[in-house]
């Protein structure tokens, strides 16, 4: 199975210290639906894992949050693409729980989910939170200098990032090298 494990806040849409709280809130960050679309046209499952502290914090409801994740669902359909699933935690962050990122626990309730192990399964955010939870689990690590990544831009890799993490300007542009690296090989000519 071809699957990318993304962010959402900073990764697809605009992200806000005041949080997203509703659908009104929710704006897509230039060229990310589109992305998603060309990621899942070329035999790829999109999935979200993604810290949503504000139910915690009473800031927004679940009702809310799906009403939130319709709209992008529909943004995504309309741009022809398609995210298969999103995993979040309703957690802050002194409720010591496993599923907030940077811990691992949203990767491995999608691993289960999939019956996959998550080695090497590319794994985008705009946080190192995003990336060190992801690493623990094994994905292959890329940061999009999106929302919280934009402090990053022309320093490379931030030293709390797994090692191998990846850089990229945009969610379109870590498409771009993933689809130019799955491209299939052809052979030869036959003499």
């Amino acid at each position: 199975m071809k699957l990318v494990i993304l962010d959402r806040d900073g990764t697809i849409n605009e992200d806000s210290d005041e949080f997203v709280k509703s659908p009104e809130e929710w704006t897509p960050l230039p060229g990310a639906l589109d992305a998603i679309a060309r990621l899942n046209h070329a035999g790829w499952h999109v999935v979200i894992a993604s810290n949503q502290s504000g139910l915690g914090r009473g800031l927004f409801d679940v009702a809310s949050l799906n009403a939130i994740h319709a709209k992008m669902h529909k943004a995504l359909a309309a741009a022809g693409g398609r995210v298969d699933a999103v995993f979040y935690c309703p957690h802050v962050p002194e409720d010591g729980c496993r599923c907030r990122k940077p811990l691992p626990g949203l990767f491995e309730q999608i691993g289960e989910r999939y019956g996959i192990d998550l080695k090497g399964v590319p794994a985008v955010g705009d946080s190192t939170r995003d990336l060190q939870a992801a690493g623990a689990v094994g994905c292959d690590t890329h940061l999009v200098l999106t929302g919280k990544g934009v402090q990053y831009r022309g320093q490379g890799v931030p030293p709390d990032c797994p090692p191998a993490t990846h850089v990229h300007e945009d969610l379109a542009a870590f498409a771009s090298m993933l689809l130019s690296r799955d491209v299939p090989i052809k052979a030869p000519p036959a003499p």
